[in-house]
């Protein structure tokens, strides 16, 4: 039995005729969202590199979003992921997004461990 393949993104805001158009508005969407990241790499503004969130830079918190977005639509569009089961894709999408906020808590704890080692040096014990 032969599917037929969902032709709209963004929830039925687009539509298209073709897997071609849709391949290629998909296309257009993640080269959007990856100049957005570049630019700001580049650009680096100082807005987003002077202030912090939960003790790192916002422009890294932004590049950590627009990156997990990227990864989601492509999964969400590239796997299929949108015509299985709720819970299926939950399983699918829920446990990375619950491993990767665990990991990024880690490093963040780690790394500001490692930091206040470098910054008050280190103390070796005396006997």
């Amino acid at each position: 039995m032969a599917h037929d393949h969902k032709l709209e993104i963004f929830r039925g805001l687009l539509k298209f005729k073709s897997n071609t158009q849709k391949i290629w508005g998909v296309l257009v969407f993640l080269s959007i969202v990856t100049s957005v990241e570049v630019a700001l790499g580049i650009m680096k503004p100082a807005a987003l590199t002077h202030s912090h969130l939960l003790g790192m830079k916002l422009l890294n918190w932004i590049f950590i979003v627009l990156t997990l977005v990227k990864a989601y639509y492509i999964a969400w569009d590239f796997m299929h992921l949108r015509d299985e089961k709720t819970s299926l894709r939950r399983v699918i999408v829920w446990t990375p997004v619950f491993l990767i906020c665990y990991l990024i808590f880690i490093l963040l704890f780690e790394a500001d461990y490692i930091y206040n080692v470098y910054k008050d040096g280190f103390v070796t014990w005396n006997f």
